[in-house]
């Protein structure tokens, strides 16, 4: 499966899979845009990410471990 930032409940899922025990209301957009890049199934112009779709990628996270434990 290729991930692109058009993905951003994929990569939330993805990036909750890798980092369990991050306190995601302590990670910066800065952290989510490094360790999506860092992926191996994320395949998407590094140029096209802006902080709204950073944030989508924090929302979806932050629910999942809401609602989707």
């Amino acid at each position: 499966m290729s991930l692109n930032w058009e993905s951003t409940y994929a990569i939330a899922l993805e990036l909750r899979r890798q980092y369990p025990e991050i306190n995601i209301e302590e990670v910066s957009l800065q952290q989510i845009y490094q360790w999506t890049i860092q992926l191996s199934e994320f395949e998407d112009d590094l140029s096209l990410v802006n902080d709204d779709i950073l944030y989508a990628i924090y929302q979806d996270w932050f629910e999942e471990n809401i609602h989707g434990k």
